[in-house]
């Protein structure tokens, strides 16, 4: 086998293999050989055909694959003997030539293909223990207990019917309801005791204000217009015509925070339960401190590292955020223009940020394999449960779907090792501690990420 560079030009790479003729005839024998034993053709009995018969029947196909196998094991014993870095995996070129093929194919020629890669860059990591980190803290103060409390009383609030109450934002209706379009009922336009809270949105745009006023008796005509995305395309964007019945109208009660309350969601006393918010509070906090402290740590570990990056990893990086914000921007019907930004400014800002997770990712790469940190199969394993608790009933699914989908565990294992590497960083650059206020704490982060986001629709 012959080797040869023809460009190492920055992180690009393009080698030149050639797997000689002898070679490439010593294979396909080998091959043969290898199968002779096995092919049973009318005539014949197994193991008997000729050889000649089987290069004459099969030699096309097994010489495929010779030569398949060729490229793979040499294209590997390349990049191991050069102690290469491959940035993803080598783009082969065979040639093109048909009669170039086909005097390969049938061993009169040298099998010759090249290798087209780039490399990961050769940088030092910064010295860690210089990294100037702070880490956020906040106390829970008594207002966000209170407030915590009164959202949970807000959740079990009950419904009582009250005589002559005028419907408002708040208020609980019972509805019986028609809904027609062009004169004729349609399907799903209609249900008896429907209960309805003005203001949660539960129906279509349009149906809760046509409701506002009423009392219990009353009998209002509501025509509200279907969303144009509606997912039944018979009723998308048009005017539909509801006979509502309002049956009662019932005032919200959100009941008081005392012991009584505090029993009757199963905790022992008040003084419990507001420790117990306390306490899930501040975990809350403890995640946005994490949060802003490895935030703080990206941006010092970027500012520390500048080095040549693939350009290849830069691209798929930019095309899948790209990709994932000019698709919420479509779906929300959103423009740069709305966001003050023209296309490209905002290709400008993206393309930093590609090139800012691509340097991130090899520092934290790099780190983490200089000090040997893995992942373990415990680790992997309460990872999958956390995936499939989140589909309920569907668990089974989940678990097949990570067996058998090539780099899906990779998702699973990537987010771990670099949790476990912000803490290997964490424990050498020792952040020093600041008290913050609530609302310090929780405020937006400002910074390197681009100011048009992906829109939610």
């Amino acid at each position: 086998m012959d080797v040869s560079v023809t460009n190492s030009e920055g992180l690009a790479r393009t080698i030149k293999v050639v797997i000689g003729q002898s070679e490439l005839g010593q294979r396909f024998a080998s091959r043969v050989d290898e199968v002779k034993d096995t092919i049973q053709l009318k005539g014949f009995r197994r193991g008997k055909v000729p050889v000649n018969h089987i290069k004459k029947m099969f030699g096309r196909s097994l010489m495929g694959e010779v030569v398949q196998k060729a490229v793979e094991e040499a294209s590997s014993k390349v990049i191991t003997d050069r102690k290469e870095r491959p940035a993803f995996q080598p783009k082969i070129d065979l040639s093109e030539d048909k009669d170039e093929i086909e005097r390969i194919m049938s061993g009169a020629a040298d099998l010759a293909f090249s290798m087209s890669f780039e490399v990961l860059p050769d940088f030092t990591v910064a010295d860690l223990t210089s990294l100037k980190l702070e880490k956020l803290v906040a106390d829970v103060p008594d207002a966000a207990v209170d407030e915590a409390l009164g959202q949970i009383a807000d959740r079990n609030k009950k419904y009582e019917p009250e005589d002559g109450k005028v419907a408002a934002d708040g208020d609980q209706l019972t509805i019986d309801f028609v809904g027609r379009m062009g004169g004729a009922e349609f399907e799903g336009g209609k249900g008896e005791d429907v209960p309805l809270v003005l203001g949660q949105g539960g129906f279509i745009p349009g149906f809760e204000d046509g409701l506002k006023g009423a009392k219990a008796g009353d009998k209002v005509v509501v025509k509200p217009i279907f969303p144009a995305d509606y997912p039944v395309t018979t009723l998308a964007g048009k005017e539909a015509e509801f006979d509502v019945t309002v049956k009662a109208v019932a005032k919200p009660v959100i009941p008081t925070v005392d012991e009584d309350f505090a029993k009757g969601l199963g905790v022992d006393s008040l003084t419990a339960m507001r420790d117990r918010v306390r306490t899930q509070i501040s975990q809350e906090f403890e995640q946005v401190s994490r949060a802003k402290l490895k935030r703080n740590m990206l941006d010092e570990l970027n500012k520390a590292h500048a080095f040549a990056l693939p350009p290849t990893l830069v691209e798929n990086e930019f095309n899948q955020i790209w990709g994932q914000l000019t698709q919420s921007m479509e779906q929300a019907k959103k423009t740069f223009a709305d966001e003050g930004k023209s296309e490209d400014e905002v290709r400008a800002e993206y393309k930093a940020l590609a090139e800012r997770r691509v340097r991130l990712g090899l520092v934290l790469g790099e780190i983490g394999d200089k000090n040997k940190i893995e992942v373990t199969q415990d680790e992997l394993r309460n990872a999958l449960f956390e995936q499939a608790r989140r589909f309920p009933g569907q668990e089974k699914m989940v678990y097949e779907y990570f067996q058998n989908t090539p780099g899906a565990v990779s998702q699973l294992r990537a987010p771990i090792f670099e949790e476990k590497v912000v803490d290997h960083i964490a424990s050498l650059a020792k952040p020093v501690e600041r008290k913050v206020s609530r609302e310090e704490l929780v405020a937006p982060m400002e910074g390197d990420e681009p100011t048009v986001k992906a829109p939610v629709a």
